[in-house]
């Protein structure tokens, strides 16, 4: 399996990290790209403009160091808004611009943003249309299969964005009503698939190789993009990739290799948010990591208790010292 083309923008291959608010920050981004991934997305950023020049936002838009493409993603409902934020998004190092037409949150969709939009086909395609008009970088889009079970409208939204000059579609196969429970409804992906002559990305409880490349036989689909799947275990996206282009299953990394990991990811994070706020992040990435291990919750007692990146560090590393030892 070989790489995928976006508009101008040449991926290496057909493994995408998911935006994921909260999560796929820079340190996030570069771990995925260290294990695999093709295309790291950002988690969303506002369109609005008195948001443009918040910590949060400066910090989602800091691309300083970080290794193409650069993809970001924006939300918002407002055409005007939306325009300026690809704009300006690209002046600082943006190589492709996604917009969010996926989220399902509850403040989010209170704004009649992320997934709300589908429910207005009309206004998604002023956004559409807007935000292809004012960028060169190719406008990729991510939604839902509709807003409920009653409106899977994605294969007309799929058209609408093809007709805008939308590059490349990711589709979450469940509605806005399901949220992140229930089946996949794969079949939906498949019909926005045939629907368009563009790349269709499949996204939805994609959690191992071998559903990945179910995913794909399923769909017809060109890629897949991975989401909490890899909260935990970035390798995953190695490994998906892996099976995808050679057909063999590396499985997971030994667990010295994990331990380092774990420990950069920390460090990264201290490094990019400093000390204090770093810290505090620190705290969800070393549970989720713990969990994969199937850990008890002293180590998280102890971890969140830290005080100090050398604490929580010493914790992570005496984490791992008798798991090498039951390994050996």
């Amino acid at each position: 399996m070989t790489g995928l083309a976006i508009g101008k923008v040449a991926l290496a291959g057909r493994v995408i990290a998911a935006p994921m608010a909260g999560v796929s920050d820079q340190p996030y981004r570069t771990l995925a790209r260290r294990y695999g991934a093709a295309l790291a997305v950002t988690e969303m950023v506002s369109a609005a403009p008195a948001l443009h020049q918040t910590i949060k936002s400066r910090q989602r838009t800091n691309h300083s160091g970080e290794t193409g493409p650069v993809s970001v993603q924006l939300l918002g409902a407002d055409p005007v808004q939306m325009a300026c934020a690809a704009r300006e998004n690209v002046s600082r190092g943006a190589q492709m611009i996604d917009i969010n037409l996926g989220c399902p949150a509850k403040k989010v969709c209170k704004r009649l943003v992320g997934s709300a939009l589908m429910r207005d086909e009309t206004l998604v395609a002023r956004i559409l249309e807007a935000v292809v008009g004012a960028v060169e970088v190719p406008v990729t889009l991510k939604m839902r299969t509709g807003w409920d079970s009653r409106t899977r409208n994605a294969p007309v939204i799929a058209r609408i964005a093809e007709q805008a000059g939308i590059q490349a579609l990711t589709v979450h196969g469940r509605t806005r009503q399901c949220m992140y429970h229930g089946p996949v409804d794969y079949e939906t992906i498949s019909w926005v698939k045939a629907a368009v002559s563009i790349p269709v990305i499949a996204n939805g409880d994609i959690d191992s190789p071998q559903c990945a490349q179910r995913v794909l036989q399923l769909t017809g689909t060109d890629a897949v993009m991975i989401g909490r799947a890899t909260q935990g275990q970035p390798w995953l996206l190695q490994r998906i990739s892996t099976v995808l282009n050679r057909g063999q299953d590396p499985g997971d990394p030994p667990l010295a290799e994990k331990r380092d990991t774990v420990l950069t990811h920390l460090e990264a994070l201290y490094s990019f948010y400093g000390c204090e706020q770093g810290l505090r992040i620190a705290r969800k990435h070393a549970q989720w990591y713990a969990e994969r291990l199937g850990t008890h919750t002293r180590f998280r007692r102890q971890f969140n208790d830290a005080t100090t990146p050398r604490a929580q560090q010493k914790i992570v590393e005496a984490f791992f010292h008798p798991l090498a030892q039951e390994g050996a």
